[in-house]
C-alpha cells in the first residue's frame, strides 16, 4: 500500500508541469494569474554579481577538480574563494562540492578548505550542515573546519565545540576554545591553560590556519588576550608574533602595542628599526578597530631583510606583504624601494606590478599605468594579466586625471577579455573588475593583500 501510494504521488507530481518545469495547464494558469508568485531564480540574479558565462567556467573548474585532482588546485581553490561572496549561485555549487569531500574524507584538499572558509564567512546558509558533519568527524574537521566556526554564528555548533574543547590533542582542543571564545561561549581560562601545551609545529599552522584570519575578521573578545600573550613569549618570529599581537589588539588588549614601542626604544639597536615597524602596525590595527584616525606613516626605511622579518610567511619566502602595507598606508619612506622594484620594463612579476601600482596611485607616475596595461594585455606573460590589469583599476581613481580616467576604462575592457583566458586567476580578477564597476561593495581596493594571496599564491586562510 505504500509503494501504491508512493507512485500515485510520482504521477500527480508529473501531472503538474507548472511546479517541475513544464507548461501550466489552463486551471494552473488561471490560478497564476489571480495570485502571482515571484519564483527564488529572479531575486538570485538580481544579487548576483558573476555572469553566467563565468559562473558556469568556475563550476566546470570545480567539477574537473572534483574528478581528477590537479596541482593547481590551490590556485583555483584561491580564485573561488576570491568571488564566492559576489555569488550565491557559485556557493550553493561550492557547497555541494564540499560535501562531496566530505563524505570521501578529503579534508586535505583544498577545495575543501576553501568551501568552509568561505561559506562560513559569508555566513551562508549551508555552512551549518557542513560544519556540523565537519566537527564531529576526525580531529574536528582540521583546522579549516576549526577556523569557519570562529566566524559561524549558529548556536547549534555550541555543543559540538564544547566536546571538541576537551580533546586529548591539544591544539585541537585550542582551536575549537577559540571558535568558543570568538563567538562569545566561554571566558578563555581554558584558552590560556591549553596554551602553553601548543607545540612549535603546531603554533606554526595555527597563526596561518586560525589568527590570520581573525586578523581580518572581526573582533574577538578580550579573553583571548592571556592565551595569546603566551604564544607571544614563545614565538622567536617576529611576523608571527605580529599576527598573535593584532589578534589581541583587536581585542582590546594593549599589551603588545605597549611591548613593542618600549623595545623600539629599549632594545636592541639591531631590531629597534623592525619594532617600531611593528608598533606602527598595531597602531593602525588600534586605529582601523576603534574607528579613530589613523597613525602617522612610519619613517623607518625598509630594506628587503626587514621587510621579510614582519611576514607571517618564513622569512626565506622574502614575502614583501608589510612593504605594500606600507605602500597603502601612503608612508614616503617606502617609495626607494618601491622604485627600486618597478625599475625594469615590462613589468615581470607579481612584486613589480604591485609596486607599478602604489607608484602610479600615490605619485601619478602615468608611465607605469601605461605599463601596466602593456602587462595586462595579450601575448604578455599570461599568468599576470589579471594580477596587471586589477592593479591598473586600482591605479586609477577617475577623479585624479583624464589620463587615469581612460586607464580605468580600459582596465574594465581587459576584463572582458580575460574572462576567456586559461588562467583560473585571470577570470577570478576580471571578475572582480566587473563587479567593482558595478559598485559592489568590498571590492576598493581590488589588489588588497588578502585576494592576492588567494589568487596568485593560492594561499587559503
Amino acid at each position: 500500500m505504500k509503494a501504491k501510494r508512493l507512485r500515485s504521488e510520482a504521477t500527480a507530481r508529473r501531472a503538474e508541469p507548472s511546479a517541475w518545469g513544464g507548461a501550466p495547464d489552463g486551471a494552473q494558469l488561471a490560478k497564476a494569474k489571480e495570485r502571482p508568485r515571484p519564483s527564488a531564480r529572479p531575486a538570485l540574479a538580481r544579487t548576483d554579481l558573476l555572469d553566467k558565462a563565468t559562473r558556469a567556467r568556475f563550476e566546470e573548474e570545480i567539477d574537473g577538480a572534483l574528478k581528477r585532482r590537479g596541482v593547481t588546485e590551490n590556485k583555483l581553490a584561491g580564485a573561488v574563494r576570491a568571488v564566492a561572496a559576489l555569488s550565491p549561485a557559485l556557493r550553493a555549487s561550492l557547497g555541494e562540492v564540499t560535501s562531496v569531500l566530505l563524505r570521501r574524507g578529503s579534508r586535505q584538499r583544498e577545495l575543501y578548505s576553501c568551501g568552509l572558509r568561505a561559506l562560513a564567512e559569508a555566513q551562508d546558509r549551508q555552512a551549518l550542515a557542513l560544519l556540523r558533519q565537519a566537527l564531529a568527524g576526525d580531529e574536528a574537521g582540521g583546522p579549516a573546519a576549526l577556523s569557519a566556526a570562529c566566524f559561524a554564528r549558529d548556536p547549534e555548533l555550541s555543543p559540538l565545540l564544547a566536546k571538541v574543547a576537551a580533546s586529548r590533542h591539544s591544539h585541537v582542543a585550542f582551536g575549537a576554545e577559540l571558535a568558543r571564545v570568538a563567538r562569545g561561549e566561554s571566558n578563555g581560562a581554558l584558552l590560556a591553560q591549553l596554551a602553553p601545551m601548543i607545540k612549535e609545529s603546531h603554533r606554526i599552522s595555527m597563526c596561518v590556519e586560525l589568527f590570520v584570519p581573525l586578523v581580518r575578521g572581526t573582533p574577538v573578545a578580550v579573553h583571548v588576550g592571556p592565551a595569546l600573550a603566551v604564544l607571544r613569549g614563545a614565538e622567536r618570529h617576529l611576523g608571527r608574533w605580529l599576527v598573535l599581537a593584532e589578534v589581541a589588539v583587536k581585542a582590546g588588549d594593549m599589551t603588545p602595542l605597549e611591548e613593542a614601542r618600549s623595545r623600539a626604544v629599549d632594545g636592541p639597536a639591531s631590531s629597534r628599526a623592525a619594532w617600531s615597524l611593528v608598533a606602527w602596525a598595531l597602531s593602525q590595527t588600534d586605529a582601523s578597530t576603534r574607528g579613530t584616525p589613523q597613525p602617522a606613516a612610519p619613517s623607518t626605511r625598509p630594506t628587503l631583510e626587514l621587510i621579510a622579518r614582519l611576514s607571517d610567511r618564513p622569512s626565506a619566502d622574502r614575502d614583501t606583504t608589510f612593504l605594500f602595507r606600507m605602500g597603502r598606508a601612503g608612508a614616503g619612506t617606502a617609495r626607494g624601494m618601491l622604485e627600486t622594484l618597478a625599475r625594469t620594463l615590462p613589468l615581470a612579476d607579481e612584486t613589480s606590478l604591485r609596486a607599478a601600482l602604489y607608484l602610479a596611485r600615490d605619485h601619478e607616475r602615468d608611465d607605469l599605468r601605461e605599463a601596466l596595461a602593456d602587462a595586462a594585455s595579450p601575448g604578455r606573460r599570461e599568468d599576470l594579466r589579471g594580477l596587471a590589469a586589477a592593479s591598473l583599476w586600482d591605479a586609477s581613481p577617475p577623479q585624479r586625471s583624464e589620463h587615469a580616467t581612460r586607464m580605468r576604462q580600459r582596465a574594465l575592457d581587459l576584463a572582458d577579455d580575460l574572462q576567456q583566458s586559461r588562467v583560473i586567476g585571470n577570470v577570478a580578477w576580471g571578475a572582480m573588475i566587473r563587479a567593482a564597476s558595478k559598485g559592489a561593495p568590498g571590492l576598493d581596493p581590488l589588489v588588497g593583500e588578502t585576494p592576492f594571496r588567494w589568487i596568485q599564491w593560492g594561499w587559503l586562510e
